[in-house]
């Protein structure tokens, strides 16, 4: 199965408690059928101070269901769904539904 979101793209997520933040695709988990997205589902750490770095508090990102991601249309930012098709040059690549654009990457 061909991977529909990959690492650098732009995304919108259209559920859950981030519904309607965008945020570029730090890593894919495709196993897990999960992605890392920047700013998006941030959850707090406690850690503890070790001899290398002082304690506290930390926030990060944390998984979140490729469901509730779609890619933004490289023509207007809206979601769209992808579609993949064979361009000219015999590659397949993939194409945002909405506007008919070749996504890059």
């Amino acid at each position: 199965m061909a991977a529909k979101l990959k690492k650098g793209d732009k995304v919108v997520v259209i559920a859950g408690k981030d519904k309607g933040k965008r945020g570029e695709i730090l890593s894919v988990l495709p196993s897990e059928g999960r992605a890392t997205v920047q700013g998006i589902n941030l959850v707090k750490r406690h850690s503890r101070p070790t001899q290398t770095s002082a304690g506290g508090i930390n926030t990060k990102e944390a998984p979140i269901r490729l469901s509730n991601l779609m890619i933004e249309d490289p023509k207007d930012g809206a979601p769209t769904r992808v579609g993949f098709k064979v361009s000219d040059d015999g590659k397949k690549v993939r194409f945002a539904k909405k506007s008919g654009e070749v996504i890059n990457g």
